[in-house]
């Protein structure tokens, strides 16, 4: 199996923040931003009328401006002016203040942190001076604990032995008092899930306050409770800000600082609009692409789901400006699928292995002893390799195509070693499956394709990491592919050869129940995001925007797996309907 398998003071047009507001609070009851929809705007083909992900491509969506064009200026305008007060509020709340964090965690989880960069790494950088010198003398644990998940989000180490202050034992905080004190606890569990191998005493304040706030929830107020469940369900750094946009709890912004919010929430919505627009014209790019190349015709049995494809792209490369590498990523990931369909599906074991060694040698001449339809996928393969590296080559003057043929020989390989498991009956332990596994769950293609096409610090060394599947790739893999493998659906129904972690642990441990062999499978995800956690922590070979897309992919791999009883992924289709389908209203001219 593979990839596949929140009262608001009025802003008038003409005010300019003079001054910063006195406090922010950090024990009030949240602010549930909560964006509205609007009536849906897709039409059918796109998402289904039950909601769930089309097989078919869409054939009827056209992107449609939802603004007249003599409004459009307006619109801009509006929005420059408003983006404008957001930076000058930031200017005023200062780089070394608690608000300056709150700040910065607003409009992360608001997804608009692209357009604050700058800012953000400015109030940063003094915060990091603040803990380099301060951190064992710093007294308010919920400031310490956010601006360790600040700045370790950002790639920063900080010491995880800073919350040793505020520990009794067994990660119990002394000085808590748990119905005052929920938020404290909820940013030492976000905190929580940014530890590394070796961090025990963090893992232990994670389990503790994620314990204290599950008993203290049936005693809260509503909103309160709300925001708890959101928390321990979708941690900031294991989910993904966009998709969660539409429903964040900013319960730092009280009293003064209410018109604060307000600011954000229009921006947000502003924004959260124009990059749908642009979602939208991509998928319709990516969607007239996989058309023309006419593999739905050519080959019946594979998948035809561009959307889902493009939703991989859309989750990893969150920044507005990868537009062209969006659409770009989305044509590999849909021959992940399809290759995937030819070894899992269709293609007998002779057939598999002709293959493998054709691709191995990249021989166009050997072709024609393929079956057709391997024929016909091979080149489309070769097709889609040489077009991207020749985009990348001129746009970055660097050739990456036997980088790019190495990895589709790796991913054919590790097919064909699963392939050879399931027509042999042989039994391969866990780890030895785990290992090929990793292989074949197609992160190392994806990942490959989006280092060259971003043209970030192409050197010999770092093209030598990428070609050797760097942990960075590795580790988002093995989330993948043992994710996947706790699903109890198989993949989109597919009759397939696959085996599963799950499955060979019980049998290599003969005695061992499904529920030990799931515990393993969580404590390894558990271990893979620690090692992903430090590969993003600086110095890193890798871009910030190389590095964030190999998170973002992993923080994407519930939603791809998380199937139902009806082998439906019913998460998935929601944002899905959400993201692209749905916009948001907004005030005044907007």
């Amino acid at each position: 199996m593979a990839f596949s398998s929140s009262s608001r003071a009025k802003l008038s047009a003409t005010s300019h923040i003079s001054k910063a507001p006195d406090k922010i609070s950090k024990t009030s009851r949240p602010n549930l931003i909560e964006f509205t929809p609007s009536p849906t705007v897709y039409q059918k083909g796109c998402i289904t009328s039950d909601n769930t992900v089309a097989s078919s491509p869409l054939k009827h969506f056209t992107h449609t401006t939802r603004y007249p064009s003599f409004f459009e200026h307006d619109i801009q305008v509006e929005h420059s002016r408003k983006l404008k007060d957001l930076k000058h509020i930031f200017s005023l709340v200062g780089g070394t203040s608690f608000e300056g964090l709150v700040m910065i965690d607003a409009v992360q989880r608001l997804g608009i942190e692209y357009l604050l960069k700058d800012e953000i790494e400015e109030i940063l950088q003094r915060q990091y001076i603040i803990s380099s010198t301060c951190g064992g003398h710093l007294h308010d644990l919920q400031e310490v604990a956010l601006r360790f998940r600040l700045l370790r989000q950002e790639g920063y180490y900080v010491p995880a032995d800073m919350f040793n202050n505020f520990r009794i034992k067994e990660g119990r905080f002394s000085r808590i008092n748990v119905s005052e004190d929920i938020w404290r606890l909820m940013e030492v569990y976000e905190a929580s899930q940014l530890s590394i191998a070796g961090e025990e005493g963090l893992d232990e304040a994670g389990h503790f306050s994620a314990k204290m706030l599950n008993e203290c929830m049936t005693h809260l107020d509503h909103y309160q409770a709300l925001a708890i469940g959101n928390t321990l369900r979708h941690p900031y750094h294991k989910s993904l800000p966009r998709f969660m946009a539409k429903h964040v709890f900013l319960g730092n912004f009280q009293g003064e600082r209410r018109w604060m919010l307000h600011v954000l929430k229009e921006i947000a919505k502003k924004d959260f609009n124009m990059v749908q627009a642009l979602h939208q014209k991509e998928i319709v790019q990516v969607t007239k692409w996989w058309k023309d190349l006419g593999l739905t015709k050519k080959l019946p049995f594979a998948r035809d789901q561009p959307l889902k494809w493009y939703i991989w792209s859309m989750a990893c490369l969150t920044d507005p400006s990868l537009s062209e590498q969006r659409v770009e990523l989305t044509k590999p990931i849909s021959l992940i699928y399809i290759i995937d369909d030819i070894f899992d599906v269709y293609g007998t074991l002779d057939e598999l292995i002709l293959f493998t060694e054709t691709i191995t040698r990249w021989d166009l001449a050997a072709m024609g002893q393929l079956p057709e339809y391997m024929e016909i996928c091979f080149k489309a393969l070769d097709d889609i390799t040489n077009e991207i590296s020749y985009k990348v080559y001129k746009k970055h003057g660097y050739n990456p195509v036997q980088s790019l043929r190495n990895a589709w020989t790796s991913l054919c390989k590790a097919f064909l070693v699963e392939a050879k498991w399931f027509a042999s009956g042989h039994m391969p332990e866990a780890e030895e499956y785990l290992r090929n596994g990793i292989e074949s769950s197609g992160v190392h293609v994806a990942l490959a394709h989006f280092f060259f096409l971003l043209g970030h610090g192409i050197t010999k060394e770092t093209v030598e990491l990428i070609d050797g599947n760097p942990a960075i790739i590795s580790s988002t893999a093995t989330i993948l592919r043992l994710w996947d493998d706790l699903g109890s659906a198989k993949d989109e129904n597919q009759d397939g050869k696959d085996g599963s972690y799950i499955h060979y642990y019980m049998k290599e441990h003969r005695y061992s129940a499904a529920e030990e062999a799931q515990k393993s499978a969580i404590n390894k995800i558990s271990d893979a995001w620690k090692r992903l956690n430090k590969e993003c922590l600086c110095p890193n070979p890798f871009s910030a925007s190389f590095t964030r897309a190999s998170l973002n992919l992993a923080r994407m791999v519930p939603l791809m797996y998380s199937y139902d009883d009806n082998q439906r992924l019913p998460s998935l289709e929601h944002y899905i309907k959400s993201l692209l389908f749905e916009s948001v209203p907004t005030e005044g001219v907007y």
